[in-house]
Order: C-alpha cells, then sequence, then structure tokens
C-alpha cells in the first residue's frame, strides 16, 4: 500500500515566501530551500508505506456509567482521553478568578472530564501555576488526569522562546515546577520553528520523553505537510512521532480539520484536539447585538475579536447562527451544545476543548455529550445545508 503523501493530491504545498518569518522571506536561498524540504517529506513518505497498515483497524469510544462521558482514544496512541477537555487560554489567571477556575475544574472532573490543558504563555505562566495548585488542593489522583500544556513563547529572552532543544527541555522543566508535577501526558509545540530544524525538534520531544517529563508530544497549528515532515524525521532516525494536532475547529473554521488532517490520521496516526469550538464566543448568540461589556470582545487584548464581530463576515455568520436554532431546538438542544457536538462528530477529532468563564456556561456546554448520538449524517447534512461552507476534498472521510 502506498502512503498518498505525494503532498500535491491534499494541497500540502511548501510554505510561500514570507509565511513564517521576515528572516526566511528575505533570504535568496527560500524557494530552493523549500522546494528541497518538500522533496525530502514526500520521498521518506512514500518509503513509510509499511508502516501504515497497522493503523487500519477502528478504536473504540467508551462511556462512562456515572457520568457519561464519552472516551476517545488520542489520535491512533493508546491514550484515552474525555471527548471534551477543560482548556485555560484567557480565562485561568486572567478572566476569572482562582476561586472560581477551581469550581470550573471541579465541575469538569466530576462530570467524567479528564484532559486538562495550558500552555507556559497563558498569563504568563500563571494559569499553569493555578492549575496546579487546584490539582494539590482536590487531592485527585495523577493517574486519572491527563494533563497537557505547550511551548513556545516562554519569556522575553531570545533563549527562552521557540522549539529549540534549549527551550524545549527548559520550558518544559518550568512548566513541570509551575503545575508541581513530575510529568505531563503530552507536551505540544505551540507553534512551527523556521529558525529550528525538524530533527533538533523531534530529538528534544524524544527526549523529554525518555527523560520521563512527558508521556507524548503534539503539535498546535502546524500545517499538514509540517506535521507530516516530522513524523518521518522520527521514523527515519528511530524517534518518538507526534500523537496529535491542536487545531482551531468550528462552524465557520473547518478546512484544516476536514481536509488535511483526516489523511494524517488515516495513514500515521494523528489526531486531533480541537480548541474554539464556539468561535471565541460568536457562536454562543451573546454578540448578536453588539457586543457586551463582559465579553471577551470588549477587552482591551481582544480588539480583534471586537472587530471580527462587527464586520460584514460578523454579521452574517449571526444571520446563519439564528437559521441553525431550528435545528438544535428540533434535538431539544442549545446552540453551543449543537455546535461541540458537531465538531465531535468526525472520527478524527479526539476531544474538543472548552474555554468557560462561570460555572452555569460550562454545564450547558458539558451537556453537549447527550447531543453526539444525535448528530446524525441527515442533522450533518442540514447543518452544512445552512452554514454553505463544507470543504472540498479528493476524499470523503467518515463526518
Amino acid at each position: 500500500m502506498q502512503v498518498s503523501f505525494a503532498c500535491t493530491d491534499h494541497g500540502l504545498k511548501a510554505p510561500r515566501n514570507g509565511e513564517h518569518s521576515k528572516q526566511n522571506a528575505t533570504s535568496p536561498n527560500t524557494a530552493s530551500k523549500a522546494r528541497a524540504r518538500f522533496r525530502t517529506v514526500a520521498l521518506i513518505a512514500r518509503s513509510l508505506s509499511t508502516f501504515t497498515h497497522r493503523y487500519h483497524h477502528n478504536l473504540k469510544e467508551s462511556t462512562a456509567k456515572l457520568t457519561g462521558m464519552k472516551y476517545r482514544n488520542l489520535g491512533k496512541s493508546g491514550l484515552r482521553v474525555s471527548c471534551l477537555g477543560l482548556g485555560t487560554w484567557v480565562t485561568f489567571g486572567g478572566q476569572i478568578s482562582d476561586e472560581v477556575a477551581e469550581q470550573l475544574m471541579t465541575i469538569a472532573y466530576e462530570s467524567g472530564v479528564n484532559l486538562f490543558d495550558t500552555a507556559e504563555v497563558y498569563s504568563g505562566g500563571k494559569a499553569e501555576i493555578i492549575l496546579g495548585n487546584i490539582i494539590k488542593k482536590k487531592c485527585w489522583r495523577r493517574s486519572s488526569l491527563v494533563i497537557t500544556t505547550k511551548l513556545y513563547w516562554g519569556g522575553k529572552a531570545e533563549t527562552e522562546r521557540g522549539l529549540n532543544r534549549k527551550h524545549i527541555i527548559e520550558g518544559l522543566k518550568g512548566s513541570l515546577q509551575r503545575m508541581q508535577l513530575d510529568y505531563v501526558d503530552v507536551v505540544f509545540a505551540n507553534r512551527p520553528d523556521s529558525n529550528t530544524p525538524m530533527e533538533e525538534i523531534v530529538r528534544a520531544m524524544t527526549h523529554v520523553i525518555n527523560q520521563g517529563m512527558s508521556m507524548y508530544w503534539g503539535t498546535s497549528r502546524w500545517s499538514a505537510m509540517e506535521i507530516m515532515e516530522a513524523y518521518s524525521v522520527a521514523r527515519q532516525f528511530n524517534l518518538i512521532p507526534p500523537v496529535c494536532e491542536q487545531a482551531e475547529y468550528h462552524f465557520f473554521q473547518r478546512d484544516k480539520v476536514e481536509t488535511q488532517l483526516p489523511e494524517l490520521y488515516h495513514k500515521i496516526g494523528v489526531g486531533v484536539v480541537s480548541w474554539s469550538p464556539l468561535a471565541c464566543g460568536i457562536i454562543t448568540g451573546k454578540y448578536e447585538n453588539g457586543v457586551p461589556e463582559t465579553s471577551r470582545a470588549s477587552m482591551k487584548p481582544y480588539q480583534w475579536l471586537k472587530e471580527k464581530v462587527t464586520s460584514e463576515d460578523g454579521r452574517k455568520q449571526q444571520a446563519k447562527l439564528k437559521e441553525l436554532t431550528p435545528i438544535a431546538e428540533k434535538l431539544s438542544c442549545t446552540l453551543p451544545q449543537l455546535a461541540i457536538a458537531w465538531c465531535l462528530r468526525n472520527e478524527g477529532v479526539s476531544s474538543v476543548l472548552l474555554g468557560s468563564s462561570n460555572p452555569t456556561q460550562l454545564t450547558e456546554n458539558l451537556g453537549a455529550i447527550l447531543v453526539i448520538p444525535k448528530m446524525t449524517p441527515g442533522i450533518a447534512t442540514e447543518v452544512d445545508h445552512i452554514l454553505g461552507n463544507r470543504p472540498h476534498s479528493k476524499k470523503d472521510y467518515q463526518h
């Protein structure tokens, strides 16, 4: 069997000038280097055909009897994660108090959530501190939790950011100290790093796993070609490949998760942990009549969100949401619950990260678990018809 990463077949194009860094864009050898890198990935990918057979088996979803929470494998790894996870971006150490953060984690944990995600950059490290304090206070068994963090932006110094070996090792040590943990379950590369060779990144990730600092590693906001390159390097040098990609996925952001990442899932076992299922609150309907003073879009650092909400596209999105409301009513759920369950209809999505600022909101969003069985192909088709933005791909995997 051939790995079908002929690269041109699935939109896996070499980075265009200027897509990563200005430094690369101005280099006279950028185009030739990109082409050489692209050819290398394609050649290695074709040589990996013997590795793909192991992934052609179905991984079963399970449901907890007490909570009703559903669990899936993280990609094609053996790690079982709750279909819904709790993220800490913006909220922990920023938008909400430590007391509310504890309430949210308690509600999530008691509802069967085992996946809790953070990053070294969130609130300058405060999010990790708060997360660790809560875990310690609640005395939850470490073995019952899946804790993930992300590395890239660790500090202001030149050596405190990026995916070089120094920062991956020192950055993860810093995260573990802040969370008062011996290890994380997954460490993510929080964005690509064009200044660091891929082999160095994969070797450093393999090192922290071998040292017991993390169980697995993954990527966040990487292109399909970059993920494939990491996998190819891992197989070439007998290193550990990534198991999942964190990607934005919601009604209005579909292309990457639905056209590029399914190939990675089926061929090399890389799954998806999706974030922002409610499009930073846009899908909740809170912005239907403008920007509320207590909303995220009203905060100074999120001026970009306010502009997005009040733009012409933002108004069109609100109109689409009104059209989707009858479908939610037919399924006896709220629009946010429909949106979250819609994300989980995709077999390649292992978990959806929720970002909530209050207990009521989190409880509502966790209710999406009950909507998943109602997301039939017919309902998905109705949603697609209203949205009118289903990406075109040459292969239609199960959605």
